[in-house]
């Protein structure tokens, strides 16, 4: 508990600039504002710069984009008012979407906040061995916003240093193979200085960083100039084995054996997450975890106003996923007659009561501030998954079946067989991409994961991709009836099918377009990438 608290202390000190987009800076040292000739001077300074990396940074980003383009672009979900949600389920969307700008702006604020810690620390007296140690936290959040803006748009501003943005903020973006080689890098230096464990409770470790380098080494294995090459680079299918395989042998993390567990408040930090933004308690705006209130179905949960999720739905198509035993359902999206005895428990619990015909978002819905006290309006203060041993369990097994049609692979068997399991589900003897990417899929629904699921399988097997989201048949909202008790769904044959004019499905639905304003204030954003000129030597020996 006490490290708790001095970490969610940490979390609100303020950095020393925020940045708002790749090349918008209005003051880069304000006066009032920690400097590098005033601050990292101590490892308690070190721990204060790098707290905020866990969430203010991250706000934008979470708040509705990390849904609303992983899950809603990946037809998990629709909310066809929610204009933080169609356009991406609809691949309808602009360089003037709103959450797409924010995104935007947030994992370059990540990137610059990072630069900045990186530099600041850097130049500290402090023993090389505990700056190591922090840099490797910087690097690890720069390495994990490079890969979003990777696997996002492509290629994109490799930056290490703000002040050289601020003096000329016209410059080449570079090609998206240099972003992920850039990633990986500073991943690895992340796996190699990180702690064995946490020290503070929420913190990363390295084994944080292999279970990220198991999923950005398992991305780019498909990366090549031929998006239907059918194949992976074996090399990398191999580091993301290798690294997933640091993880599950390690036994630093372990599995929650109540999937629902997961997403309860008072499990923050359990012992499967592995990376996770921390928001804080009571915390301002910007520390804070809003999505209870775009998912909570109504007011009678979170006990306010702020309960907009009546159309934040599950779609026909991911309902089809779910086998009937399966208790993740349940633990992801509220069905009528469900029950949650942690909501509303002054009255005994929560019942579903609405209709058959629709399932609301029951991850991030965790009810009242009579249910917890670590609740308020629009701050639920539950962590958000960026990273847990689940996921890299699905890593391995993908990596093991690389190439191949199907893998007995063991490790993989017992990682894939653990989670279904705790969904009580029976236990596979064989995988094949089908069978992993199901579990992904229902696994990880509702933690922004699917559609970068989606951008890994058409780097090289494009067609094949474009072929599963033209049959997704998104242009139709499909009336359905629901039964809980069996996770069966079925298309109401008494209702007509609402139609929605959605964009064109083909090639450019896996590169989102940049934001207009930064092509405004950029236009080399319009020319084609040059080559990023890395001047680190890679890390020798990680494995």
């Amino acid at each position: 508990m006490k490290a708790k608290k001095i970490f969610y202390s940490i979390l609100m000190i303020a950095m020393p600039f925020v940045w708002t987009s790749c090349s918008d800076l209005l003051d880069i040292e304000p006066d009032d504002r920690i400097t590098n000739e005033n601050f990292y001077k101590t490892e308690s300074d070190f721990q204060a710069a790098t707290g905020p990396l866990y969430n203010r940074v991250w706000f934008d980003f979470n708040d509705k984009f990390y849904y609303g383009l992983g899950d809603g672009r990946a037809a998990n979900m629709y909310a066809p008012f929610s204009d933080y949600v169609y356009p991406f389920t609809d691949l309808t969307e602009t360089g003037l979407t709103g959450p797409l700008v924010s995104a935007w702006g947030s994992l370059y604020n990540v990137v610059q906040q990072s630069n900045n810690v990186i530099i600041g620390i850097s130049g500290s007296t402090v023993d090389e061995t505990v700056k190591s140690r922090y840099i490797a936290e910087a690097r690890f959040m720069r390495g994990t916003a490079y890969w979003y803006l990777a696997s996002l748009w492509g290629d994109v501003i490799i930056s290490t240093d703000a002040k050289e943005l601020v003096k000329n903020p016209i410059v080449n973006k570079n090609p998206m193979k240099d972003v992920y080689e850039f990633a990986i890098r500073d991943l690895e230096y992340a796996a190699k200085f990180l702690p064995e464990s946490a020290g503070q409770s929420g913190r990363l470790t390295k084994y944080s960083a292999f279970g990220m380098l198991s999923r950005v080494y398992l991305s780019f294995s498909g990366v090549s100039d031929n998006p239907n090459s059918g194949s992976r680079n074996q090399d990398y299918l191999n580091l993301a084995k290798k690294a997933a395989e640091k993880v599950i042998n390690s036994g630093a993390y372990s599995l929650m054996p109540n999937y629902a567990d997961l997403f309860m408040i008072e499990n923050n930090n359990n012992p499967e997450s592995m990376f996770a933004l921390q928001w804080v308690p009571n915390g301002d705006f910007g520390v804070n975890n809003t999505q209870q209130a775009y998912f909570a179905l109504g007011s009678d949960i979170t006990g306010d106003d702020a309960a907009w999720g009546y159309w934040t739905r599950a779609s026909y198509d991911v309902l089809k996923e779910y086998e009937s035993k399966d208790l993740r359902r349940r633990s992801t999206w509220m069905g009528d007659d469900d029950f949650y005895p942690e909501i509303n428990k002054s009255n005994g619990g929560y019942t579903v009561d609405h209709s058959k015909e629709f399932l609301t978002v029951k991850k991030g819905v965790v009810g009242s501030t009579k249910d917890n006290p670590k609740i308020t309006r629009m701050n639920s203060s539950l962590n958000t998954y960026m990273l847990r041993l689940g996921e890299v369990y699905l890593n391995y097994a993908e990596a093991a079946l690389g190439n191949n049609a199907s893998t007995a692979d063991a490790l993989a068997l017992e990682g894939v067989n653990k989670l279904r399991t705790r969904a009580g589900l029976d236990p596979k003897t064989t995988l094949t991409y089908a069978d992993i990417i199901h579990e992904r899929r229902v696994e990880l629904c509702m933690e922004g994961q699917y559609w970068y699921d989606l951008v890994r399988r058409a780097y090289y097997k494009q067609q094949e991709v474009i072929n599963y989201i033209t049959g997704q048949d998104r242009g139709t909202i499909v009336p359905i009836l629901y039964d809980t008790a069996t996770n069966t769904v079925s298309v109401d044959p008494s209702k007509s099918n609402s139609p929605r004019a959605i964009g064109v499905v083909d090639a450019t639905i896996f590169l989102l377009p940049y934001p207009e304003s930064e092509l405004v204030q950029n236009p080399l954003l319009r020319e084609n990438p040059v080559p990023y000129q890395f001047t680190e030597e890679k890390i020798k020996d990680l494995f």
